[in-house]
């Protein structure tokens, strides 16, 4: 048996203790990008990023396996067939044969929480992002901790003018946006999963606001930095409205100037961490994050 990595208690749920998550809950559901979907608790590759497809059962769906990788036996119930990993026997889900879903007609139904997810990128050096998702001071955060993400800028795009500060574009008439510029290892993270967070932890069927933050500077927003982004960002919006999510009012824009932020708004959670706006809206949505991101987020730091 290969050595085990530490898990979240909803992973440690499923994988030991035969849990199920949430239909639409999880993971993964519009994840498109080329790679190795692996066991979280042993990180044994299962599953080729080809094998998956779109079931609409709610939970990832995958019409083979890598060879060896799962092993079979018959559920508690007497009915269904279980599928667990073949490595360290962590629960993943059901396999279901005759739906004529795809040629093979074959369903690995997994939980998302029994899996991460290695992108298979052959690229190598740093990939941008510009993302808005409301207040930057909460995209900024959580970004921070992502695995993969080696930088995190706090900052303004979008508007004519050629500068931007805070209390201009507080005003709303500056056409800017808050955004953060996220520099990543695409050999660790793909940009696909960095959206899978972003469209996560924020609404992005809300126009021009975000809890009680409100004004065209929140707007959900992606400044496309090639067309390739632009496509990925497509593919995930089109899955999220097909999932039922209602309409996605992101806009997806060309990459525009970007403008630092004032030195104060920079690392600004860490820096004020029992700022009211910081312990009551960042804080638990953070902790919430780092459940179901478990492999991808360093955990929270107290204090």
């Amino acid at each position: 048996m290969k050595k085990t990595i530490p898990v979240s208690p909803d992973e440690h749920q499923v994988l030991e203790h035969k849990g199920t998550e949430r239909p639409f809950s999880g993971r993964f559901l519009t994840l498109t990008d080329e790679g190795t979907y692996c066991c979280r608790r042993c990180q044994a590759p299962l599953f080729r990023s080809d094998h998956k497809f779109e079931s609409g059962c709610g939970w990832p769906a995958f019409d083979d396996e890598i060879a060896g990788a799962i092993r079979r036996e018959t559920d508690a119930d007497g009915r269904r067939t279980e599928i667990l990993c073949a490595t360290c026997d962590g629960h993943l889900g059901h396999v279901f044969e005759g739906e004529q879903l795809t040629p093979k007609n074959l369903r690995h139904c997994v939980n998302a929480l029994a899996m991460s997810f290695t992108p298979a990128t052959v690229t190598t050096g740093s990939e941008t992002a510009v993302l808005g998702g409301g207040c930057f001071w909460c995209l900024e955060a959580l970004f921070q901790r992502v695995i993969g993400v080696e930088s995190v800028t706090s900052g303004y795009a979008g508007g004519e003018a050629k500068d931007a500060d805070y209390r201009t574009v507080c005003g709303g008439q500056s056409g800017h946006i808050e955004v953060i510029k996220v520099v990543f290892d695409p050999s660790v993270l793909s940009f696909g999963q960095l959206l899978e967070l972003f469209f996560d932890c924020h609404d992005p069927t809300s126009w021009d606001q975000q809890g009680a933050d409100k004004g065209s500077q929140y707007r959900s927003a992606i400044f496309c930095q090639s067309e390739a982004q632009r496509e990925t960002a497509l593919g995930q919006i089109k899955a999220l409205e097909q999932m039922g999510r209602g309409r996605v009012v992101t806009e997806l824009r060309d990459a525009e100037t970007f403008h630092s932020a004032e030195d104060y708004h920079q690392d600004y959670f860490n820096q004020n961490r029992e700022q009211p706006y910081c312990h009551w809206n960042i804080r638990p949505k953070l902790a919430a994050l780092t459940q179901k991101y478990a492999d991808r987020l360093q955990p929270e730091e107290e204090g």
